[in-house]
């Protein structure tokens, strides 16, 4: 269906190291008490894991043990399922290689995947995962979604709302984040996901987990939604676990765009990956 509302589902949680299991059960029961009727589940960063440098010990293969569980996800509250996993890919002749890898995983089970861009260097995550080349945008129920992870915030041009082959502009009209953000740094994501939502006129949902994790380090949450004004739709208190859901107007949307059409002055460029 062409133009309508999208209901999209935040889940913030406290994740158990390394604890797949645990992690399933816990986050299928915030969602199961919760009960939303929705279009999107959100789940954070490595929500099966946590942040773990440890791939070869927690990586999966493709269509593992966590895709499907969100596959069953999907199937039970007819929702698409959004939340990356460490994979591992096997390559003849070559060594494996693990990934940051988002699933988008729709309703009837078949998938969509993004393999993390931006390594985050400061943690040593480009000395153990391969970094992906090739952006996804999805075709979702009458949106255009693009769902990014965490340190991919910090590079504007990756998530310019912007084709970098055709040059067309305005090619999304959701980006999502899903994130392991620690409390230490949460003034820059939030003013990082508003600048994203103003400077590419889209709603911007920023999703990330509470709790410390195996290195102790501490995260606040502050997950939000906030719209092509900028303006924030919902938030979380710091540090609460919870689900929440919202519903996002897309012709509010172009309405916006089309009485304030700033893609028309935008700057061209070719992007190298």
């Amino acid at each position: 269906m062409e133009n309508a509302d999208l209901n999209i589902t935040v889940v913030q949680a406290n994740l158990q190291w390394e604890d797949r299991i645990a992690n399933f059960e816990h986050l299928e029961n915030l969602i199961d008490r919760a009960t939303p009727v929705t279009d999107i589940i959100v789940l954070p960063e490595m929500f099966p894991t946590g942040f773990s440098m440890n791939a070869s010990k927690m990586a999966e293969m493709p269509e593992g043990p966590s895709y499907l569980w969100m596959k069953r996800l999907a199937k039970k509250y007819e929702t698409a399922v959004v939340g990356s996993v460490i994979t591992r890919e096997t390559h003849l002749e070559e060594p494996d290689r693990f990934y940051n890898r988002l699933y988008w995983v729709f309703p009837e089970g078949d998938y969509e995947v993004y393999n993390k861009r931006h390594l985050f260097s400061f943690a040593n995550e480009h000395q153990y995962y391969s970094s992906g080349n090739r952006r996804l945008i999805i075709m979702y129920k009458g949106w255009r979604i693009c769902p990014l992870i965490c340190y991919d915030l910090r590079f504007p041009a990756w998530s310019r709302n912007h084709d970098f082959e055709s040059g067309t502009e305005n090619v999304f009209d959701l980006l999502i984040y899903v994130a392991n953000w620690p409390k230490a740094r949460s003034r820059a994501w939030v003013n990082l996901l508003e600048a994203r939502a103003h400077e590419n006129q889209v709603y911007t949902c920023g999703v990330n987990r509470v709790g410390n994790d195996g290195n102790d380090i501490g995260y606040s949450g502050d997950s939000k939604v906030f719209s092509p004004k900028g303006e924030p739709l919902f938030e979380f208190m710091p540090h609460e676990e919870g689900v929440k859901t919202i519903s996002l107007d897309m012709e509010s949307l172009k309405r916006f765009r089309d009485k304030f059409p700033v893609a028309n002055d935008s700057d061209g460029f070719e992007l190298k990956v």
